[in-house]
């Protein structure tokens, strides 16, 4: 838990913001496009962190707004790079590319999108909170501990909402066994591995960008297999 510090309310207002452009994409995305089934999984996560920022069931209600910002921003800087024509990092190209892809099931779109997040956003994250708020990563971990709380309880309920077809048939569905090698507790450990990791190089420039390069491409890599097209 970061340091109880002078300092004003949670920033709700800052959630609201990021919630708000979320409920902007939500209204011009088709409901079939790929990155408009991430942002309404994601939507769903941050309107939650805010409700819980309101009621007061952070340690530290200022470094878990801060931290849970500081995390969407880099989803829709991401999101707003593809719109604008140029490249969005490494983890996101595959879900930005795959889209409208007539072979990739809802649940692989959403899926993807929570491993570029994840994977990827979430330790930068992590560093840029510490950053803006002269703590350390372990300062951090009671509030990285809640919101992946939340992200679990999510993808449980995504897979459940969005896994096609009888229980009895899913066995032999192939986008059961193409999401079964994927972890959303393995990639959030992940994460907060390479965010300490970011955060022991901070001092050292070369090898934390050569770092977080080599991050985002093997978190790419993931994600384009999640996105692999299956018969339906």
């Amino acid at each position: 838990m970061a340091s109880p510090m002078a300092r004003p309310a949670a920033p709700t207002t800052s959630v609201d913001a990021v919630v708000a452009r979320m409920r902007a994409l939500e209204t011009i995305l088709p409901a079939w496009d790929g990155v408009a089934v991430f942002n309404r999984v994601y939507l769903t996560v941050t309107e939650e962190v805010g409700r819980r920022l309101t009621a007061g069931e952070f340690p530290d209600p200022w470094a878990a707004g801060t931290l849970d910002v500081r995390f969407a921003e880099r989803y829709l800087a991401a999101v707003e790079a593809a719109d604008g024509d140029r490249r969005p990092p490494a983890c996101w190209r595959p879900l930005f590319q795959l889209r409208r892809h007539p072979g990739v099931r809802p649940l692989q779109f959403a899926l993807a999108g929570v491993n570029a997040h994840i994977g990827h956003d979430l330790p930068l994250a992590v560093v840029d909170t510490c950053r803006a708020l002269g703590c350390e990563p372990a300062d951090l971990e009671d509030e990285f501990d809640r919101v992946g709380e939340l992200l679990v309880a999510l993808e449980e309920r995504v897979r459940e909402d969005l896994m096609p077809g009888p229980d009895l048939l899913q066995l032999a569905d192939p986008l059961t066994h193409l999401l079964g090698s994927w972890s959303l507790d393995r990639a959030r450990d992940a994460a907060w591995a390479a965010a300490r990791a970011l955060w022991a190089l901070r001092h050292c420039a070369q090898i934390a960008e050569e770092f977080t390069e080599r991050l985002d491409a093997a978190v790419g890599f993931a994600g384009r297999m999640l996105l692999t097209p299956l018969p339906r």
